[in-house]
């Protein structure tokens, strides 16, 4: 490892960058660091004993005496050894931490540097943009803390700890904050060595559990790339595996017990809470696309995690958490086919019951039959807005496009609301563009329905394959209103064909459901849509041999 500079005297912050095998990409990452300015006294480059030319990139900033790499020679098995050498390594008062794979945003050190002068935070954390790629598409991470156009209201705050708000259990992500050097050192804290997996919920916990002085702020820091098309899958993108699966269950267990030996009650619970509402679903919406011994085993593994749960955790989840929670706890074993499709959507983001609505042997609405009997606590309590409402989709494509839903009674609550319109709304996702239309709802046998229809032009985007999810916000007769993803009822069988639009021109469409159920509407033009087809098919057949 190379020798420690003496600090200039602008520079502030060390920025500890971590890479293995990661010759593509790790150029461009402390580009953006050194671009940061003045203020970055020292990149330090970690590289984890990588086999591809990576050495060699870095070796093409030896004319930069602000990169420092410090090469190890035994590979880790994990991300927070050299996450660690970094921050041992480090010479100035802030540590700022960047993956290989990831870019630090213009003005990000500034930002925080300004915010934790004035504040005398500890910490300060910023906002982290999910970019998708090789769409693009970007999202806030953990929007309800950090995007105040979804409702946040933590930035521009400080915390003196979090226990007054341990909703921020929820950030998980130590790349998106400016730690001071001496807090860290002060209480030990550290990354989880070796090959431990999720090292990021460890660190997090355990500098919420010291009470730092933690200002939160609007500033725009990182640029996470999620690369999901990768040859190699970044850590969190592995959930194929069972064994990401128990990784991700044994970094909950350490995060509670960090809060636990803390005398720290409070969060412990708030993040058992946390894996009800966040963690859990994630991976269960997923179940229908493993194997029957891969739901078998992870059945287990979870209801053996859950069986330590407070009940006070289990109580302060959101209601789809509670009844998850329940129905992993009665069911020994994992269900399949329709029981299995009901735990699976109410999992989904915007989560669903879907029919036929059961019963208990006592007339109660119930999650799953007889012998479980699991039952739907709490379901007359909820209000319209946070009711699990299932909305169907038939879609027919001509030179409009004509959406049928069909909108399920829930146990009486959805007719006790009188709905009397609908609102539907159309999401591109690669552009995020939005296109809405109105109807009203009639009612049918046990339900209501709906159509609606946009010109099919309006849905095609130019020189690529469109695709576009659907959403429905019921209006009721009292003023309020409930939201619904449509769904696809005949589940997981896509739909392709062509059709003529507009002066004869041939429309390729495609509807699909999603991992969740979610309807997807694809559509592509003339050749762009041929190539794009048929290019999906032979990548089926060449994986099929």
């Amino acid at each position: 490892m190379s020798e420690s500079p003496r600090p200039q005297a602008a520079a502030r912050v060390s920025v500890v960058v971590i890479a293995y095998n990661d010759a593509a990409h790790v150029g461009d990452a402390v580009r953006s660091a050194l671009a940061q300015g003045d203020a970055v006294g020292e990149v330090l480059v970690v590289d984890d004993a990588s086999g591809d030319d990576t050495p060699g990139v870095l070796a093409g900033f030896a004319d930069e005496p602000r990169v420092r790499p410090l090469i190890r020679r035994e590979n880790s098995g994990g991300c927070g050894t050299p996450r660690n050498d970094g921050v041992d390594a480090a010479v100035h008062p802030y540590v700022l931490f960047l993956d290989s794979d990831d870019l630090l945003l213009p003005g990000a050190v500034d930002g925080l540097l300004a915010v934790a002068d004035e504040q005398d935070a500890d910490v300060v954390a910023g906002i982290c943009v999910r970019r998708e790629l090789p769409e693009g598409r970007e999202t806030v991470w953990a929007p309800s803390l950090y995007d105040a156009s979804q409702g946040a209201t933590l930035p521009g705050t400080v915390l003196d700890g979090i226990e007054k708000h341990p909703e921020f259990v929820l950030d998980t992500l130590s790349v998106n904050k400016l730690y001071r050097r001496d807090f860290l050192d002060r209480h030990a804290i550290r990354f989880p060595d070796g090959a431990f997996h999720y090292e990021d919920f460890v660190f997090s916990a355990r500098v919420q559990a010291a009470a730092p002085r933690l200002a939160v702020t609007d500033v725009p820091v990182y640029v996470w790339h999620v690369r999901r098309q990768a040859a190699t899958l970044s850590i969190s993108l592995r959930r194929a595996s069972l064994a990401n699966w128990e990784h991700r269950i044994a970094a909950h267990a350490a995060v509670v017990d960090v809060f636990r030996t803390a005398g720290r009650p409070a969060l412990a619970r708030a993040a058992q809470t946390k894996f009800l509402d966040y963690d859990l679903p994630m991976y269960l919406r997923e179940l229908p696309q493993r194997t029957a011994a891969y739901r078998a085993d992870w059945w287990t593994a979870t209801r053996a995690h859950l069986a330590g749960f407070d009940s006070a955790a289990v109580a302060d989840a959101q209601a789809p958490g509670r009844w998850l929670y329940a129905g992993l706890a009665a069911l020994p074993a994992a269900p399949e086919g329709r029981e299995l499709t009901r735990f699976v959507e109410l999992a989904a983001p915007l989560p669903r019951l879907v029919p036929p609505y059961p019963r208990g042997e006592d007339g109660a609405p119930v999650l799953s039959a007889a012998p479980a009997d699991v039952p739907l606590e709490g379901l007359a309590e909820l209000a319209p807005a946070e009711l699990p409402l299932a909305v169907d989709g038939a879609v027919t494509v001509g030179a409009s496009t004509r959406l049928t839903l069909t909108v399920h009674e829930l146990y009486g609550r959805v007719a006790a609301l009188r709905p009397t319109a609908v609102r539907v709304s159309f999401t591109e996702r690669v552009s995020a563009d939005e296109l809405s239309a109105d109807a009203p709802l009639l009612p049918v046998d046990e339900g209501w329905t709906a159509t609606v229809s946009l010109p099919t032009a309006k849905l095609l985007r130019a020189g690529r394959l469109a695709a576009w999810s659907v959403r429905a916000e019921l209006r009721y007769a009292d003023g309020s209103t409930g939201e619904a993803e449509v769904r696809a009822p005949q589940g997981f069988v896509g739909r392709r064909g062509m059709v003529l639009g507009r002066l004869g021109r041939v429309l390729l469409v495609q509807v699909v459901a999603s991992a969740r159920r979610g309807l997807v509407l694809r559509f592509a033009g003339g050749a762009v849509g041929a190539r794009q087809v048929m290019s999906g098919r032979f990548k089926r057949l060449f994986a099929a041999r």
